[in-house]
């Protein structure tokens, strides 16, 4: 029996729409999934809607699920929570996680959902995407007890990390951004906030999350000798200059990037699906509800990227509604 569905689909590089499709019924080993909720990992997929990822990046950064090419027509993301409605016994009925574009419907292998504990709520579900490239992040960044560690960009990503790291003993966090409703947002997730130019500096470790060449710049400035800064930002086809022929070099400093789309290597005994499960448990924690600052439908989608890809709407993450 086959079912009916809706997915939405960048038409053109700044242009969405949705589009009607039918499933075919899951096989053994494939589950069907009726979505409940959705995230905008709104760096990522931004640059995407506006058709700005760089050629020589299409391969690497295709979606799980992705259908379609770069830069269009393609239906693109990976924050997707359902119910299982056909399938494996053990799963059928279960709320899960997967990396799936914005669609109501959709049939994928067993393998591929990640049970959400009962712990976690379905709508806070959706962020753990964006929590596994925190976790991933750490185990590149390495942080020790009683670091000084600053996090430059207080957007999804970044006040992702910043909320992992309140929870390391000793440690002083700072979240740095220009906006400074991100104060709110630092002091729900127990950490401190600072405009840039008003940021601790002397730190052992910065991570940087603001994807821009003054954020990557000021998070040098913040280091002390023989810091490290780890770059978790993605440019997109951008080119960012550096004052590489200053401190950099008397001062030993380390630059280094952190990419989820690999298992950081301090951890090569991990699966994806051991980094993804952990990720879903840390989520237990409400202070991360902190992260969603919006919410629509999902039929309003096509007018939704254009306002976040514009900057009109301010959110970190945006979460999609399925259900009436």
């Amino acid at each position: 029996m086959s079912h009916s569905a809706r997915a939405f689909w960048l038409r053109s590089p700044g242009h969405g729409e949705i589009r009607d499709l039918s499933l075919p019924a899951p096989g053994d080993g494939e589950v069907l999934v009726r979505a409940l909720w959705s995230g905008i990992s709104r760096g990522t997929e931004t640059l995407v809607f506006r058709g700005q990822v760089p050629r020589s990046q299409w391969d690497v950064m295709r979606a799980p699920f992705q259908e379609g090419d770069f830069p269009a027509p393609v239906k693109y993301g990976y924050l997707s929570v359902g119910e299982v409605e056909e399938g494996p016994a053990e799963l059928v009925g279960r709320t899960v996680f997967c990396l799936y574009p914005h669609q109501t419907r959709y049939v994928v292998p067993a393998a591929a959902v990640t049970v959400v504990p009962d712990s976690v709520p379905a709508e806070r579900a959706i962020l753990a995407g964006t929590v596994e490239t925190a976790v991933n992040a750490l185990w590149d960044a390495a942080p020790l007890v009683g670091d000084r560690i600053a996090v430059v960009g207080g957007g999804m990503v970044g006040c992702s990390v910043a909320a992992l790291l309140s929870g390391f003993p000793g440690v002083r966090v700072q979240l740095v951004d220009t906006d400074p409703a991100r104060a709110r947002t630092a002091t729900a997730l127990g950490v401190e906030f600072a405009a840039p130019g008003d940021a601790h500096g002397d730190c052992d470790l910065v991570v940087h999350a603001s994807a821009t060449e003054q954020g990557l710049t000021r998070s040098l400035e913040l280091l002390r000798a023989e810091g490290t800064v780890v770059d978790l930002s993605w440019y997109g086809d951008r080119r960012i200059a550096l004052p590489l022929g200053e401190g950099f070099h008397s001062r030993r400093l380390t630059l280094r990037s952190s990419q989820v789309g690999t298992v950081s290597p301090a951890r090569a005994d991990r699966t994806y699906a051991d980094r993804l499960a952990l990720a879903l448990g840390l989520l237990a924690d409400p202070a991360l509800d902190a992260l969603i600052t919006g919410e629509s439908r999902f039929e309003e989608l096509p007018d939704v990227m254009p306002g976040l890809a514009a900057g009109d709407i301010p959110a970190l993450c945006h979460r999609i509604r399925y259900a009436d």
